[in-house]
């Protein structure tokens, strides 16, 4: 880390997308993404969008299903609006924010504006399954825009990040983590490479790596480790990491994400913020 205690020159992200929707933690994540836009002096996007579906069945005329629509394209307006309201309210008089919103699928909205970003900051995929009109789906965020996603669990609106646990598995998904993740990682003061199966040499490569990035790793080998999810997450909590990051493992079935074990593990049940690329 810089004796600033910023982010070095040319380690940074210079935009972070911000999907919003109206659900209490939002406002929390909200200001979690505000403080690292401040971190690291980016601009901020924040989106919404909500679809207006016509019904599937209706008995009455086309205008009747009109009228339908246009009370959801009223309803889906003012609930822009809100969002739009929360977002401004919490960033403040900063001048480098930016709002957009659509009548749209919320999650296709968050991929096309991921074109404009560095790093998505979103809330945790619903393990519950409940649906929010507004919510963009964090697995697919993950899997498809092509840029890291920053998951906030609920309850958290800070992020510290002074101390991070990389899970590591010498894998494409890992690899591109690690560089997704350097602006972090070149301003913590500790960083901690855990892998459950990787031979030493590929950690200890890692580790090099990130020496030569000035980063200050450690090397935690944990072999015969089945529950990988669980043990990143007690290696956190023993060295005061508030940050996991890791390599999104999924395979498409379906038109759905199917995620690995400790992926989906951390996805839903993480008490940290986690950093993932795929």
């Amino acid at each position: 880390m810089s004796l600033s205690g910023q982010p070095p020159a040319g380690a940074t992200y210079s935009t972070i997308l911000l999907p919003m929707d109206l659900d209490p933690e939002t406002e929390g994540r909200a200001r979690l993404a505000t403080d690292l836009a401040d971190r690291f002096a980016a601009r901020m996007i924040g989106t919404a969008a909500e679809e207006i579906v016509a019904p599937l069945y209706f008995e009455g005329a086309d205008a009747g299903i009109a009228s339908i629509m246009d009370i959801q394209a009223e309803q889906a307006q003012k609930a822009l609006a809100e969002a739009e309201t929360r977002f401004r309210r919490i960033a403040g008089a900063r001048n480098r924010i930016v709002w957009r919103h659509a009548l749209t699928a919320p999650t296709a909205y968050a991929l096309e504006q991921a074109r404009s970003a560095d790093l998505i900051v979103a809330a945790r995929p619903r393990a519950d399954g409940t649906f929010d009109p507004m919510a963009a789906d964090g697995g697919d965020l993950v899997m498809d825009a092509g840029r890291p996603v920053l998951f906030v669990p609920p309850q958290i609106d800070h992020l510290a990040a002074k101390r991070i646990v990389i899970g590591w598995k010498d894998s494409r998904e890992a690899r591109r983590a690690v560089w997704d993740s350097l602006p972090f990682l070149k301003a913590a003061e500790d960083v901690f490479v855990v892998s459950t199966e990787s031979p030493a040499d590929s950690v200890e490569d890692v580790e090099a790596y990130l020496t030569s990035h000035g980063v200050r790793a450690h090397v935690m080998l944990r072999p015969g480790v089945d529950a990988i999810g669980d043990e990143l997450i007690a290696v956190a909590r023993l060295k005061g990491a508030d940050l996991i990051v890791s390599g999104a493992y999924g395979h498409s079935r379906m038109r759905e994400w199917a995620f690995g074990g400790a992926t989906r593990e951390l996805l839903h049940h993480s008490p940290l913020c986690l950093l993932m690329a795929h």
